[in-house]
């Protein structure tokens, strides 16, 4: 199973970006984690800052399923979520933070309706419940 995981704006900046609510860990690191332990799944990460890439790499449509985190694109992007509509493969929606807990314009998520869950303010954990919750679904 291709497990396609996106991350949006400045999550390139995982590990040293406030601390206090992103962890330390870069997710290069969580990556290996994650394959380590998902041996059975193929697991493809892309991040960009830029919304239309991260559109065109969602259309390339190379994986079975996707684990996204829209980072402050959640919040206002349209466009991704229209993408996000068009896809008819499992779909979570990850979040670090609890988006909840957080500014009023971040408690907003116009990309979650079209996502099967959403996983908010697990850590990096959220990643790997994401794929948890993938071995029902794919299996079966």
């Amino acid at each position: 199973m291709k497990i396609l995981i996106i991350n949006g704006p400045n999550l390139n900046l995982l590990g040293t970006r406030e601390p206090e609510i992103y962890g330390i860990i870069s997710m290069d690191e969580y990556l290996e984690k994650l394959k380590d332990e998902f041996l059975s799944y193929e697991l493809n990460y892309y991040q960009s800052n830029i919304e239309g890439e991260l559109i065109n790499r969602l259309q390339e449509d190379d994986f079975d399923a996707v684990i996204i985190n829209p980072g402050a694109f959640t919040h206002y992007s349209y466009a991704i979520a229209d993408c996000l509509k068009n896809i008819q493969k499992p779909k979570i929606e990850v979040h670090i933070s609890n988006i909840y807990k957080r500014e009023e314009f971040r408690q907003k998520s116009v990309t979650a309706a079209h996502t099967d869950a959403v996983l908010s303010g697990f850590g990096m954990q959220g990643y790997r419940l994401a794929l948890l919750s993938f071995q029902d679904v794919l299996i079966h």
